[in-house]
């Protein structure tokens, strides 16, 4: 799964999900693209869910950009403690998305069997996504 290799600080605020992406919201590399129509955390496992059924699904073939990456930790504290005595120890690793944000793009396969991957892969995503072409 996606983490980053290291980072300059191990825990982060949690931050707030308000505005529009205002990058990475057209897209860049493919033809076909997943756009994220709402505000949400995604995690790690939920990537590398939607990576495996679009490779799975197109046979390996063509291209795939996945263009979102968990940079964010997400603390946890153990199950059964008592409240106080601090934040709780980095658990899993998140991509905060805004709406408008490409998720995944695809290139080098027929739009019908793009459109079907990315259908696949929209169930696996948290949140109300739209299939995009390149203008």
């Amino acid at each position: 799964m996606l983490s980053p290799k290291r980072t300059k600080f191990r825990k982060q605020h949690r931050g707030r999900l308000k505005g529009k992406a205002l990058r990475g919201n057209t897209i860049a590399f493919g033809e076909f693209g997943l756009q994220a129509l709402e505000p949400c955390w995604i995690t790690a496992r939920q990537i590398e869910s939607g990576r495996r059924v679009l490779t799975r699904y197109v046979k390996r073939g063509g291209k795939l950009w996945i263009r979102m990456f968990p940079d964010k930790p997400v603390t946890m504290r153990p199950a059964g403690s008592r409240m106080g005595s601090g934040k709780g120890a980095p658990d899993y690793w998140v991509a905060v998305v805004h709406p408008g944000k490409i998720l995944y793009e695809m290139k080098g396969i027929p739009e019908t069997m793009a459109r079907q991957a990315l259908r696949i892969a929209a169930y696996k995503m948290p949140i109300k996504t739209k299939f995009i072409i390149k203008v």
